[in-house]
């Protein structure tokens, strides 16, 4: 049986160019391509892949969020990051998350290849570099774990936080959330209240230094 794979990158070149490196592989099919968070959510659940290639740094809903909510409703599906970033607070983030590869984009096409092949076999991988990424991290002293976005705040706050510091109005948020817009006010001033930011301009800093959003995607 072939390895079923969604390719989700919001840049049209790079997913074209993964299509063209996998199609060259005998038992890798891809099913369905994705532009931000949001869209991989829902072809994961309609088409259920073996793999879901994903990048770390999307709009709308980013790569970690979206890892997150698939391996809790799709826990057989094996998700790589291909990321640019090696910064580890996106490394842990992502395998915090539940991935369970993280490539750089530099790597080789037989490194990518070979990493799909070995999460399907049930293990993890890493590019050689953030192998080293993740030992710091661990090695770290974790005073100030309790005092990221991912342990402050709740899987909506920081999905509303993502999309307050991208620029979209509070309509928008609630399109893209299927949230009233007064639930999305709420979740804005409780962000507030909770982080102590009173502006959207701290916001917008404090969901960057987080890893939410890069703003150059």
């Amino acid at each position: 049986m072939p390895i079923r794979i969604i390719l989700a990158d919001d840049h049209a070149i790079v997913r074209d160019g993964l299509r063209s490196l996998l199609e060259q592989e005998a038992d890798m099919y891809i099913v369905a391509e994705a532009a931000n968070g949001l869209e991989v959510i829902r072809a994961a659940r309609e088409h259920q892949p073996d793999a879901i290639v994903m990048d770390a740094s999307m709009p709308n809903l980013n790569g970690i969020e979206a890892t997150r909510t698939i391996r809790a409703q799709l826990p057989k599906t094996r998700i790589i990051c291909l990321s640019m970033h090696n910064e580890s607070r996106f490394v842990s983030a992502m395998l915090g998350a539940g991935a369970s590869g993280y490539l750089l984009k530099d790597c080789a096409s037989e490194e990518f290849v070979r990493a799909i092949r070995t999460v399907m076999a049930g293990q993890v991988y890493l590019s050689p570099g953030i192998g080293q990424v993740v030992v710091d991290q661990l090695t770290a002293a974790r005073a100030d774990a309790g005092d990221s976005a991912f342990s402050r705040l709740t899987d909506r706050e920081r999905a509303v936080l993502q999309l307050l510091a991208e620029g979209h109005t509070t309509k928008e948020m609630a399109e893209h959330l299927s949230l009233s817009a007064k639930t999305v006010a709420t979740h804005r001033e409780h962000l507030m209240a909770k982080l102590g930011i009173t502006s959207i301009a701290g916001l917008t800093r404090y969901a960057i230094q987080q890893g939410l959003t890069v703003l150059d995607t």
